[in-house]
């Protein structure tokens, strides 16, 4: 590690971390413990909705960085499994940094879109005008699917004290996913005229 490097890692404050550290402690928040492989697959039926499913890279990139700073725990499994896991818990310091994470006033700033549909449009004066519609169609059956997925974690959450505030963003997500069928229909009948 060079100089700079150790003297960025010093000047760090535990609490100045990348979103996606927060992210990662707050699947770490619920209840019981957790591998890296099951945080992903919780982050790609829960997150990705709202946010974004990092990779099970960055996922245990992020469980290394709190477990530094004392934010998580983990522990090797017991010879009762076949192969033996790693499995990651949230700490009292964790869950005290999370909530002032949470609770920060700070600006968040805009929401970041990426669309790359959207992209493909812009630039359609490179291309097929029939190959865009049928890439609005596909996207439009997609986010169809999605919407259905939403709708299934919706009712597996449902009714279920512990997860009252997820519900609620499952709720903006199926409302989010159902804006996102409107305006892809609507560009695709926009395209029609062009």
């Amino acid at each position: 590690m060079t100089n700079s490097q150790t003297s960025k890692k010093q000047e760090r404050r535990p609490d100045d971390l990348p979103a996606t550290a927060w992210a990662v402690l707050g699947l770490l928040s619920f209840p019981g413990e957790r591998t890296g492989y099951e945080l992903k697959k919780w982050a790609d039926s829960s997150l990705r909705f709202f946010y974004w499913s990092p990779a099970i890279s960055q996922i245990y990139a992020e469980l290394r960085r709190l477990e530094e700073l004392g934010y998580a725990g983990s522990r090797r499994s017991g010879p009762e499994e076949a192969r033996a896991k790693r499995r990651y818990a949230i700490t009292p310091r964790g869950r005290a940094a999370l909530a002032r994470w949470a609770a920060d006033t700070g600006e968040s700033g805009p929401p970041v879109l990426k669309h790359s549909l959207l992209l493909r449009v812009w630039l359609g004066h490179l291309a097929d005008p029939d190959r865009l519609r049928e890439l609005v169609a596909e996207h439009a059956e997609r986010t169809l699917g999605e919407l259905a997925q939403v709708r299934a974690a919706q009712e597996q959450s449902r009714d279920v004290p512990q997860w009252a505030f997820p519900e609620l963003v499952l709720k903006w997500s199926e409302r989010q996913h159902l804006a996102e069928l409107e305006l892809a229909r609507a560009l695709l009948a926009d395209l029609g005229g062009v």
